[in-house]
């Protein structure tokens, strides 16, 4: 009898699991980008599985001694593809893979040959084509960070040849790698000092010596800067952000043939850098039609472009200013502005700073900016919205082609109640908020008063109500690399080579993950082993593993539209639909708080998280909840889409009654492990005095060995 008792229970078990897994199945249908979540990956910091190819940069090799700059790589990735599939993510975004060149290049944002991949990514066994095929593999997809607005400063291998790399010389060694091109740099360069070398390389690019060397305009000559208002687009971002001319065919068809080759060769979307340094005319009138051309004559219809419209700030209009703010470039042109694909008045055209703006596309770019100054004159859209309780079509008639990250969400995430607030007020402005890409942090920035500066630094429950907004709310979640375990809370996102990178947001993650896995499928894996074993099992880990597996089994929740009226609630709620043709998803979700949803559709609803049914007759349901980043959701049960019953195991986060706290254990092997290396000590050249400019002081800093010791600063 007690066996038999057992068996029971066994297959009511069995049924149990079964209904779950096939609900996420039958519900998980991929058929825009909405349906993934991506996990954002800087190549040469997360995992290293060719020690071959580690190499320093030539700036900060002394601080990063045992950690070279270029240690991950295409191999590495794909050895750990499997844990980034564990945790749920669908998508992985990885940071630009050209040929760099600069004194601190790791993270690809420099190019010098925008046709060709940066060998220091690949081993002899693995190029990009592999990580590529292997990404796809696994039923993921792959998103390129791209650069249009700018290259390096050292030239471009098309739009400004300077140099080649050697790449048989060491490569920490500019001396030896970089090989000058005859006739271009001054006779003298190596006789001069950095600073001189950079203003000669500079003037190549840029005519800043008053002579013609950039005779077809490949680049901006303006020089005035300011952070908010069209010159952004005209001067260098940074000094080694050389700022293209983008509205010069001559630049823009090269661009969009270098490009090209990574759609042919597989890739599933862009994530397009500085894009607000671009003229919004520029995207329209080019890179997005050409690049979905390209996209859909090799059979990628829902090729995905996002781009970074970096906005500080906490409205939705970037200080007013709608040209310059994230919505914007959502959204076709309403009106038709003059455009040239003629090359023939760039060429040999000598232009100087103070020259002024005497090209077409250019004139076109100023007034396409001028005309769209007034916040009142901006498109509105309610793509994003239900209309009472019903799906309604999108328009995408004025769509761009381009979608964006939500710079305003992002810089709001100081907590998931601000997130929310700037998204339901300036979700209008979008063209289709729902393909907004959602992040909190990235390798540029935590949110403002997180404070910015640091990987984010807010308590630990904070980010747990943050991943519930971003998981069930309107846009695709994106997770930055390490943040699943907190890795380098508080620390310093970015100082470049000032600081060691192990010091740094921007560390090596590898050690973390070492060991194994067996994965079934997203956010389903077993035999997990070693320090990665222990990674997937952090509280934020396991939060997002069962966001991820509610989020798969409720189509509302991927594509939903959303409504905010009717519903009571001293915290945040919601309730979305999503109709198409074979599914009708609707679901209610509260965060934190308790929620009274009223002049709902009747019906019978089942809460992912408990299992609870609700019969509803009235259009009146009331949602019974506490603990923050603890969510409900009801899932009315359609004739299209039954309500998936409960999903995934409760946590520290999300949870019936009470938490569950998890012992992930400790790390069984070491997390932050530097590599041996033979140190070669500098010896001390004679002592000269600083070169100087009219009107400039050197400074210089002096530190002791100590990590806590003081800095001095000598100014002479």
């Amino acid at each position: 009898m007690i066996m038999k008792k057992k068996a029971f229970l066994l297959l009511q078990l069995l049924l149990i699991l079964g209904s779950y897994f096939t609900a996420i199945g039958q519900n998980f249908n991929r058929t825009d980008f909405r349906d993934e979540t991506i996990y954002f990956v800087m190549t040469t910091r997360f995992y290293d599985g060719d020690p071959s190819n580690n190499v320093h940069c030539w700036d900060g090799k002394s601080l990063n001694q045992g950690d070279p700059a270029w240690r991950g790589d295409f191999k590495g990735l794909i050895e750990k593809l499997d844990y980034i599939k564990a945790l749920g993510f669908t998508a992985i975004w990885i940071t630009p893979v050209v040929e760099n060149a600069s004194g601190y290049d790791y993270h690809g944002y420099h190019a010098m040959n925008f046709k060709k991949v940066d060998p220091r990514y690949e081993s002899e066994d693995v190029l990009f084509q592999d990580l590529i095929n292997e990404v796809h593999a696994r039923d993921m997809k792959i998103v390129l960070d791209v650069v249009f607005n700018h290259t390096g400063n050292f030239g471009e291998a098309f739009l400004s040849p300077m140099f080649e790399k050697d790449y048989t010389a060491d490569l920490a060694d500019i001396e030896a790698s970089m090989i000058k091109i005859p006739g271009r740099l001054p006779e003298n360069y190596d006789q001069l000092t950095p600073g001189q070398q950079y203003q000669a390389r500079l003037a190549l690019m840029k005519n800043t010596d008053g002579q013609n060397h950039d005779k077809n305009n490949h680049y901006h000559h303006f020089g005035n800067f300011n952070w908010d208002d069209i010159t952004s687009q005209w001067a260098q971002i940074a000094g080694d952000c050389v700022d293209l001319n983008t509205e010069n065919p001559i630049v823009y068809n090269y661009i969009v043939e270098a490009y090209s080759q990574f759609i042919r060769m597989g890739v599933d979307g862009f994530r397009i850098d500085t894009g607000r340094h671009i003229s919004r005319l520029v995207f329209n009138k080019v890179f997005n039609p050409a690049f979905l051309d390209v996209a859909k004559s090799v059979g990628k219809d829902n090729f995905f472009m996002f781009g970074e419209i970096c906005t500080r700030d906490r409205n939705y209009w970037y200080r007013n200013t709608p040209p310059m703010s994230t919505p914007f470039y959502t959204w076709k042109d309403s009106k038709d502005y003059a455009w040239s694909d003629d090359e023939t008045e760039y060429k040999n055209t000598p232009i100087f700073e103070d020259s002024g703006f005497p090209f077409a596309n250019q004139i076109s770019c100023i007034a396409n900016y001028n005309d769209n100054l007034d916040e009142g004159g901006q498109p509105s859209s309610n793509n994003a919205f239900l209309n009472g309780n019903d799906y309604h079509t999108p328009d995408y008639s004025m769509h761009s082609g381009m979608n964006v990250i939500d710079f305003p969400m992002h810089w709001n995430f100081e907590n998931a109640n601000n997130a929310f607030g700037i998204a339901t007020s300036g979700d209008h402005a979008y063209n289709d908020a729902t393909f907004n890409v959602v992040y909190v942090d990235s390798h540029d920035y935590a949110p403002d008063g997180a404070p910015e500066g640091e990987r984010f630094a807010q308590p630990q429950s904070t980010w747990a109500e943050n991943l519930s907004l971003m998981y069930t709310f309107r846009g695709i979640p994106c997770l930055y690399y390490g943040s699943e375990i907190e890795f380098k809370k508080g620390k310093p996102i970015d100082r470049g080579p000032t600081i060691p990178l192990r010091e740094s947001g921007r560390a090596y993650f590898g050690g973390y993950i070492e060991g194994d896995i067996t994965v079934n499928d997203f956010a389903d894996y077993t035999n997990a082993t070693g320090n990665m074993a222990v990674s997937l099992k952090h509280p934020l880990s396991l939060h997002i593993q069962r966001l991820s597996q509610i989020r798969m089994a409720v189509p509302a929740l991927r594509k939903g539209q959303y409504s905010t009226a009717d519903i009571s609630t001293s915290g945040i709620a919601f309730k979305r639909r999503y109709v198409d043709d074979s599914t009708d998803s609707y679901a209610l979700i509260a965060i934190s708080e308790s929620a009274t949803f009223n002049n709902i559709l009747n019906g019978t609803y089942t809460d992912v998280v408990t299992g609870d049914v609700k019969t509803v007759s009235n259009n009146s349901l009331s949602v019974s909840l506490s603990g923050k980043g603890n969510i409900r959701v009801y899932v009315l049960s359609t004739s299209k889409t039954p309500a998936p019953g409960k999903v995934g195991k409760d946590g520290k986060y999300i949870y019936a009654s009470s938490p569950v706290e998890s012992n992930p254990g400790s790390y069984p092997n070491e997390t932050e492990p530097l590599l041996e290396e033979v140190d070669n000590p500098v010896t001390p050249g004679e002592t000269t005095d600083p070169i100087l400019l009219p009107g400039e002081q050197a400074i210089f800093f002096e530190k002791g060995n100590g990590w806590g010791s003081s800095v001095n600063a000598y100014i002479y």
